[in-house]
């Protein structure tokens, strides 16, 4: 029998399913498969799947499994080696988005370096893999505990090197776009205000046309919150109007005060008030709108 394991990360990882999946249609798999899938959503006539398995359960599957297939978690593997189970180490990669960074083939290299596991690099050749399998015979674990804490903190630092550079990216693509969102307000205030279009209703005006170019590049450029998920795209642009008509509202209460109280002209109390608008909205949208991505 061959266990699968995908972990409990919320990032579908079905690319290995699929080639899982080929393997058995060309008679390179003709075991019983069992599949424990977590957030991974893949149906087969091939495998049999389950979402989650409760600790005893996965610990009777590793014990009756000749192979197990999984990806990079240090847990699932460890559970494997210790037993003398043959385990192929198959990766979650970033690009694919399975998953944030791409530790997971850091771990498995380390792993296969030893000779505990076999390391599936290319899905296309897992057939290959599977032969090599056959007549693998896994080193016998030995504790290297030390070695491992070293391994983690250095991938804790990498993760954070990588962390504090996406937000750097972050802020910079938000800015970029949040300058054009202002020229787009500004340009459309002045061009309605040469009309002679009441100011507050030219405050709505040219917010409403902001926003929609606003809501665009934020969540597909800023926030790369690209789901296709029906439910998520709902929320989030519940969300994001939500906070902006807010942040409209502190437009307006802003634009009152600033040209009643503070005697500023309309122009220069409108650059102020977008300054102020910029920061309020990147912080809605970071922490209250797009947090699909902001988690991963």
């Amino acid at each position: 029998m061959i266990f699968v394991t995908l972990g409990t990360q919320d990032k579908s990882f079905d690319r290995l399913l699929q080639a899982i999946d080929k393997a058995i249609e060309k008679g390179e798999i003709t075991e019983k498969v069992i599949v424990q899938a977590g957030y991974t959503k893949y149906e087969s006539k091939n495998m049999e799947i389950f979402d989650l398995i409760g600790p005893d359960e996965f610990d009777k599957l590793i014990n009756k499994c000749d192979l197990l297939i999984t990806h990079g978690g240090v847990g699932s593997i460890l559970s494997a080696v210790k037993k003398g189970k043959t385990v192929i180490g198959a990766a979650r990669q970033k690009k694919y988005k399975e998953h944030t960074n791409d530790h997971q083939k850091q771990i498995i290299k380390e792993f296969a370096k030893d000779g505990y596991i076999l390391e599936l690099k290319d899905f296309n050749q897992l057939g290959k893999v599977l032969k090599k399998a056959k007549n693998f015979k896994p080193r016998k674990f030995k504790s290297h505990t030390k070695e491992m804490i070293n391994l983690v903190e250095k991938l804790i630092e990498q993760d954070n090197h990588t962390s504090w550079y996406n937000k750097i990216k972050e802020i910079l693509w938000y800015g970029f776009f949040g300058v054009l969102t202002t020229l787009i307000n500004i340009i459309s205030f002045y061009l309605l205000d040469k009309i002679g279009i009441n100011v507050y209703l030219n405050v709505f005006i040219s917010w409403f046309l902001s926003v929609l170019f606003a809501f665009i590049t934020n969540k597909l450029f800023v926030f790369n919150s690209k789901s296709l998920n029906k439910e998520i795209i709902l929320k989030e642009m519940a969300s994001f109007f939500f906070f902006r008509i807010l942040s409209l509202g502190i437009d307006m209460v802003g634009m009152y005060i600033c040209m009643n109280f503070l005697k500023l002209s309309k122009m220069i109390s409108k650059i102020l008030m977008n300054i102020v608008i910029i920061i309020a909205n990147y912080l809605f949208s970071k922490i209250f709108i797009f947090k699909e991505k902001t988690k991963e």
